[in-house]
């Protein structure tokens, strides 16, 4: 069925959620049938029970390197979720294609942002509507009573976000191996070549009650290395901070050269 707004007429809503977390499932439909909102919901793949299939389309070796830690099922999952779903998105009509996961709380302004975003197309690539961490943001217009910024510093989380069709057909083929959680590998804008920017003040956040299926409660699962055994990682970071600038500063994104829309 069509959705009524013409503005969302492109718009395809994807809601990835793992089958036993059926409580959080109830939740997120509350929300999007109260925002109007029609979504497919994703079986997500579950990374304990597939970590041997998984497995094979990981670099351990890469990611312990590059995150600092070793790879969990759960990341394995949450990874392969993501690009199934941005599969499933191109193999759809729709242009552009919002992603959710099922502990996302969204904020009365939702609506509002969303549409304001979707207007404003010719600016974004990516688009964030929340994040874990959003450092050093350098702002590249106003929409409305928004700002759209680029982000010099780690810029992460996946729960809500808009993709556009050309740029799922553009990086998914460089996707694999998984080397980094998927956050942090789309955090590198700069080898993908594409414009991940967040929509501020952000209209959702992410609440999980600190129990996940990926880190555990109260983060359990997370055993990150000895800080010495971590320092591979801490000089890519630090590189990366670099990288992220001088791709702005290329294309003319930093400093920013606009005024606002």
């Amino acid at each position: 069925m069509n959705d009524p707004d013409p503005i969302r007429a492109d718009l395809g809503i994807w809601l990835i959620n793992l089958d036993k977390d059926q409580e959080r499932r109830e939740k997120m439909q509350a929300q999007l049938d109260a925002l109007g909102l029609r979504y497919q919901r994703f079986a997500a793949i579950n990374g304990k029970e597939q970590a041997e299939t998984l497995s094979k389309r990981a670099d351990a070796q890469a990611y312990a390197r590059n995150m600092g830690s070793p790879i969990l099922p759960g990341k394995m999952g949450c990874y392969a979720s993501h690009i199934a779903v941005w599969e499933a998105f191109l193999a759809s009509t729709y242009k552009f294609a919002l992603i959710l996961e099922d502990d996302v709380v969204f904020h009365d302004d939702f609506l509002t942002s969303l549409g304001l975003a979707l207007e404003a197309e010719d600016h974004w690539d990516t688009l964030r509507f929340n994040c874990i961490r959003a450092k050093l943001p350098v702002r590249q217009r106003s929409i409305g009573a928004y700002q759209l910024n680029a982000y010099i510093g780690p810029f992460t989380g996946n729960a809500t976000y808009l993709l556009k069709r050309d740029v799922a057909e553009r990086l998914l083929p460089n996707l694999w191996p998984q080397t980094r959680a998927f956050d942090h590998e789309l955090n590198r804008f700069f080898k993908h070549n594409y414009r991940q920017l967040g929509m501020e003040p952000f209209s959702s956040h992410v609440d999980d009650g600190n129990v996940s299926s990926i880190t555990g409660t109260q983060f359990a699962l997370v055993n990150k290395f000895k800080w010495y055994k971590r320092l591979p990682h801490y000089r890519l970071k630090a590189g990366n901070y670099l990288r992220r600038l001088f791709w702005l500063w290329r294309n003319g994104m930093w400093p920013s050269k606009t005024s606002g829309a």
